[in-house]
């Protein structure tokens, strides 16, 4: 069995390299898949430890760690994309590209490097494989399923697989861990577009063409009754319209126009049921009203399932690392509250390809305090992370990893 703390000491030791590590790719973010600094740092940084990356899919890079003892094979993941959001955070180490790492991707790949550099100290311990998945295009929901398709999860093929996703402004001590229990975690997510052609006029003139507005604005209410009368109680789900663009003159009517939207459903059946039902309302009431209507769905991904048996591993290998008090289950915090607050995100998760493909998990890592000053949410351009935590994340991930492989 590893000697945590000489595991923990050798994390640490890490720590400058992670941090300096973590600045550079805050500092220069990419989004999407267009991250070619991004990867190519990452892929020099492995290089140097002695790995050979091999590219996967349109930005991914992989790597594996051991293979020298037979075993299965574990997949630690992180993501690599940042945000088109304008900096506001006031690091010294801020973005000045427009782009910015605000929901923690640079934490994420920084301490999945520092994992890659104590796996390959400890390569000839393994007992079976390491994978490590370095993602684009988390935020768009298509560079999990890209890298899928490119072969990540095969050749050695996967067993079991761990994403950690760093979180400030919790009320946690920076580096306790929250494992997500078995079942539905974050739910599914789907972009769309609605687009309603009708015929433009004069404003004045109205019985001369085909009000586009008008039908948008009946399918925008007609849409809210599927959550009011076609779902049950228990049935969690949200739809919502976050933008119209229509017109640009007062006095005309225009030719079109063009909402878009997101669903949120933590049931794939709801989801279809959603997605069916907005399709015959919208061409049905754009119908009505003289108008046509598409609907076009977008980028999005499934509901993110937890694994139950992996979960309680999960913590016991965090709780023999770090303590009993820096791991904890979703249920367990609950419990520890008395049953109030949720066990699910209501952020969605493009990991959750993976997760359907192959037991998995999710477990939030605790970067920083309201009361140390991380008071800003994800997605918020003011939005801050800890590096206090980067060395402890690293040896979360490479010690799960190898004790997971250790035990089957």
């Amino acid at each position: 069995m590893i000697n945590t703390t000489t595991f923990l000491e050798e994390a640490a030791a890490n720590q400058q390299m992670i941090v300096e590590t973590r600045h550079y790719l805050h500092a220069h973010p990419g989004t999407g898949f267009d991250l070619a600094e991004t990867v190519a740092y990452v892929k020099k940084a492995l290089e140097n430890m002695g790995y050979a990356p091999k590219e996967c899919g349109k930005a991914g890079l992989t790597v594996t760690a051991g293979g020298k003892n037979p075993g299965k094979v574990f997949l630690i993941r992180a993501d690599m994309d940042a945000l088109p959001i304008t900096e506001e955070s006031g690091v010294e180490f801020a973005s000045c590209n427009g782009k910015m790492h605000a929901c923690g991707h640079d934490m994420h790949t920084s301490m999945l490097l520092g994992a890659a550099k104590l796996l390959k100290a400890h390569e000839d311990e393994i007992q079976g494989t390491v994978k490590l998945m370095f993602e684009p295009a988390e935020e768009i929901f298509q560079g999990a399923d890209d890298m899928i398709k490119a072969g990540v999860l095969e050749n050695p093929h996967v067993d079991a697989a761990l994403m950690i996703h760093v979180m400030a402004g919790v009320p946690f001590e920076p580096g306790t861990a929250v494992v997500c229990d078995g079942g539905v975690s974050a739910p599914a997510a789907d972009t769309f577009e609605i687009r309603i052609q009708g015929k433009g006029c004069h404003g004045s003139m109205p019985q001369n063409g085909v009000d586009p507005i008008t039908a948008a604005a009946h399918i925008i209410t007609a849409l809210q009754e599927l959550h009011a009368r076609e779902l049950a109680m228990a049935d969690e789900a949200v739809l919502t319209i976050g933008s119209i663009q229509a017109g640009v003159a007062p006095n005309v009517i225009p030719d079109t126009a063009v909402m878009g939207g997101t669903i949120r459903t933590y049931d794939e059946e709801i989801r279809e049921l959603l997605k069916s039902r907005m399709q015959e309302i919208s061409t049905g009431i754009a119908a009505a009203f003289r108008a046509s209507a598409e609907v076009v769905f977008g980028s999005g991904c499934p509901t993110l399932l937890n694994d139950g048996q992996l979960s309680g591993e999960v913590v016991g290998y965090i709780r023999e690392l770090n303590g009993p008090a820096k791991a904890f289950t979703t249920g367990q915090l609950q419990a520890m509250s008395g049953g109030s607050g949720t066990s699910k995100s209501t952020g969605s998760e493009d990991f959750a390809y993976v997760s359907h493909q192959v037991p998995s998990i999710m477990l939030a890592f605790a970067a920083g305090t309201p009361a140390e000053g991380y008071a800003y949410p994800q997605h918020h351009p003011k939005a801050r992370f800890s590096d206090e935590v980067l060395a402890t994340g690293s040896a979360v991930y490479a010690y799960t990893a190898m004790r997971w492989l250790e035990e089957h």
